[in-house]
């Protein structure tokens, strides 16, 4: 008789109870560490290529037409694309764009004559400007260190770096 207690304990773990929960179990185990959908990352933009550039090359970046902004501050060529509204058509700075803003920043000037006319001369040594502009200068080159992207370096018209046309 005393064989026949142990079966009856048996029986009772294998109630149907009991095999509903381990069911249960199972069924929230397996939602738990399911294979969850692969997470897609939006892309990024495209690779910018660093280059040089001359003022006459330059002048295409000036965001007409889709074209992304560019400008030039102490050779440096910023991609402010970003800032499109300040420095795309229609902004307040679209002076600059496509073309080196170095003086007129400097002068905190955004009139026309504070720009190169001549796109073949060479580029401004900025040598006048005396010692508050070109703190402001600076101050304009830092902020744009902080915010946008360095895509090139500005050369003179013939000079051995200058692209080949």
């Amino acid at each position: 008789m005393d064989n026949s207690v142990p079966q009856a304990e048996v029986m009772s773990i294998a109630s149907p109870i009991n095999l509903i929960l381990i069911s249960l179990f199972g069924v929230l185990v397996y939602w738990h560490f399911r294979p969850k959908a692969p997470i897609v990352l939006p892309r990024g933009p495209p690779p910018t290529v660093y280059k040089t550039y001359t003022p006459k090359t330059l002048i295409e970046f000036n965001g007409e037409e889709g074209r992304p902004v560019y400008l030039s501050v102490r050779g440096r060529v910023f991609d402010v694309s970003p800032g499109r509204n300040f420095y795309g058509p229609g902004g307040p700075y679209e002076n600059f764009a496509g073309r080196d803003a170095s003086r007129g920043l400097a002068c905190q000037s955004f009139d026309e004559e504070m720009l190169t006319k001549d796109l073949s001369a060479p580029l401004d040594d900025l040598k006048d400007l005396d010692a508050e502009q070109l703190e402001n200068l600076q101050s304009w080159e830092d902020r744009f260190l902080e915010k946008y992207l360095v895509v090139g370096k500005l050369v003179a018209e013939g000079d051995p770096e200058a692209p080949k046309s």
